[in-house]
């Protein structure tokens, strides 16, 4: 023990000064805590601070919205898988209206793209506000609201005087005939004879329904007085010889089609018998019957 004892004997002097080294090294301990709690006081923005953070925040807004794709009017007859996308339809919706459009029809309001594609109220609401219709189209709807609104007002319905008819043939039918028709005017009736002399007559009575625009309703009252009373004489197109373009004369044949339609005839050199045709993948079966109006297999 007389070995370590030199070592920690101090005289008084020494002792007072480890003291106040002490106290000192306590003080600037306390000093140092005390100003780190006193810049984490949590400081209070001012108002002009909190006008300039909501102006900010507003012009971030605008920027944001601006940034986002715009809609633009479109036709709905003619959407894409990408565009319904856009627009939030669901797979089932885009298809429906794509198997509409398949049968050569074409939607002409909002409430009749809704009972096509069966989208929600709400959908509809939204989109609807940049459907285009062309011109001919609003102005129906304009007429006919027109007549609707004066048919309230006296309480009756309005027709059409009955005229006279030169023939109940559906072939043979003038475009006067056609305008003794409630919902067919000149332009409607103008229409119906154009298709006709493409279809070189028609040979079914369902090939009505697929003039462009005409409603069912209206194509179910020219039924109901014309008839398809003599069976058209159609100019058939030989499958094995027929050109290519002279094939896509046919109304129910488009470009792809066509193609799978060469094709199958190079496949398998000629072809014996019309029913062939079924053969085709992809061949539209619910058209075969009309396609093969015009076409036979010699």
């Amino acid at each position: 023990m007389n070995i370590f004892k030199p070592h920690f004997w101090y005289n008084k002097s020494q002792r007072n000064g480890v003291f106040f080294l002490m106290i000192l090294i306590v003080a600037v301990q306390i000093v140092i805590v005390s100003f780190r709690f006193s810049s984490d006081e949590i400081i209070v923005p001012s108002k002009t601070l909190v006008a300039f953070q909501k102006e900010i925040d507003s012009l971030k807004a605008v920027a944001l919205k601006e940034r986002q794709p715009k809609i633009y009017p479109f036709n709905p007859n003619y959407i894409t898988d990408f565009k319904g996308h856009q627009l939030g339809m669901s797979l089932d919706e885009i298809d429906r209206l794509f198997a509409f459009r398949k049968t050569n029809k074409f939607i002409n309001s909002a409430a009749e793209f809704q009972r096509v594609t069966q989208v929600s109220d709400s959908l509809l609401a939204a989109i609807s506000i940049y459907f285009k219709f062309p011109d001919w189209v609003v102005r129906n709807h304009q007429q006919q609201k027109g007549s609707n609104k004066s048919s309230n007002s006296l309480n009756t319905k309005t027709k059409k005087p009955k005229t006279s008819i030169s023939t109940s043939d559906l072939n043979n039918a003038t475009a006067t005939d056609l305008q003794s028709i409630n919902g067919i005017g000149p332009a409607f009736s103008e229409r119906i004879i154009k298709y006709r002399s493409k279809l070189q007559g028609f040979s079914l009575e369902e090939q009505l329904y697929e003039v462009w625009g005409l409603e069912k309703n209206v194509a179910d009252n020219v039924l109901k007085v014309f008839k398809i009373s003599i069976q058209p004489t159609l100019v058939k197109q030989n499958v094995n010889t027929v050109l290519f373009k002279e094939l896509l004369k046919n109304p129910y044949i488009d470009y792809e089609l066509c193609k799978k339609i060469f094709s199958y005839r190079d496949e398998v050199a000629e072809l014996q018998n019309i029913n062939e045709l079924k053969n085709i993948e992809g061949f539209p079966l619910e058209k075969y019957h009309r396609i093969v109006l015009y076409l036979e297999a010699k």
